[in-house]
């Protein structure tokens, strides 16, 4: 059988910007920079503590003189910005989840440490939500075994509030009950902390990608599900509603939740806000990499890369990820 010729003209070869890495890396169109990424920590009540999460290889529940250490380590490998999710005392738990306002609670004594040690070196981003703290495990207060929507408010703005006190640069409600953006931003303002920035988890599905986190945080709901409050996996136009709601609340930033089984929403709330746009590679998403690197499956820098650049490439400008560290430390990007 004789050679088959091309068809298009000879001086047409888009093969040859891809014969080189140098040449490859000349006309990339997406990167993934150190500091566009968020390291995630899980903040215990105590001074030193490293817990390993079972479920999350290489990620621990930390103590607040532990994550110190942690954050200087990852400061030198180019994380600038980390996301803090706390656990309450030991008998914290509550109907109303007040403990998550305690002002000298995990998050707020971390905020507090991290601040005076690394200053504006460091970018402190704190999820605002009552799940963990909650006896039930939901994300706003109970009335008559539903999560109820205003009442859930009051507790979330004291708890926002307080991590703004403490010194968050970013505070980041996560809950998704209607208009605590607007009650947040007000809260803030009118307390002086009208530099605080606001981001928005304004497009958080309901996902079963969340499992390893709620072992994490302790969060998992002990009746029923989060369906009624985050959204449905099937819907999209209703996350540009969220999205343009949330902005117009006074959002700062915007977040998409989880991302890989969700680079479709990302892309299109991309184009429909100006908005900074934040996509989180949530737990679900980075054990399974974990479970099939561990088993030989698959080659883990090499999906971690192509992970975080679909997420970029779909319009992100920053991606909170658990593969932070090691993505860095490996330089896998």
């Amino acid at each position: 059988m004789s050679e088959l010729s091309i068809t298009t003209p000879e001086r047409i070869r888009p093969r040859r910007l891809r014969r080189t890495r140098a040449l490859r890396d000349l006309v990339a169109e997406t990167g993934v920079a150190a500091e566009q990424l968020v390291m995630p920590h899980f903040v215990l009540p105590k001074p030193e503590a490293d817990v390993p999460i079972a479920s999350m290889p290489g990620i621990s529940q930390l103590g607040i003189e532990t994550l110190l250490g942690r954050v200087e380590s990852d400061l030198a490998l180019g994380i600038r910005s980390v996301l803090l999710f706390g656990h309450p005392q030991d008998g914290g738990k509550t109907p109303d989840g007040a403990a998550a306002a305690a002002a000298n609670g995990a998050v707020q004594s971390a905020v507090r440490r991290l601040k005076q040690t690394f200053g504006d070196s460091l970018l402190v981003m704190t999820d605002v939500c009552l799940c963990a703290y909650t006896d039930h495990g939901h994300c706003g207060v109970l009335r008559d075994g539903e999560v109820a929507n205003d009442p859930s408010l009051g507790p979330l703005v004291n708890a926002a509030l307080s991590h703004a006190q403490a010194g968050a640069d970013v505070v980041a409600p996560s809950d998704m009950m209607d208009g605590r953006v607007a009650a947040i931003r007000d809260a803030l303002d009118s307390e002086g902390h009208d530099d605080v920035v606001l981001l928005s988890y304004a497009v958080k599905y309901a996902s079963a990608y969340y499992g390893p986190f709620r072992d994490a945080a302790d969060s998992t709901p002990g009746m029923g599900d989060r369906k009624s409050y985050q959204m449905d996996c099937r819907n999209v136009r209703e996350a540009i509603r969220e999205a343009e709601l949330d902005a117009e609340e006074g959002a700062d930033l915007l977040m998409v939740k989880p991302a890989l089984p969700y680079l479709d929403v990302i892309r299109a709330v991309r184009e429909a806000t100006r908005l900074p746009l934040a996509a989180y590679n949530v737990s679900g998403e980075y054990s399974s990499v974990k479970a099939a690197a561990a088993n030989g499956w698959l080659d883990e820098p090499s999906i971690v890369r192509e992970n975080l650049l679909a997420i970029k490439r779909a319009g992100a400008d920053l991606i909170i990820t658990y593969h932070a560290r090691d993505a860095l430390a490996g330089g896998w990007l």
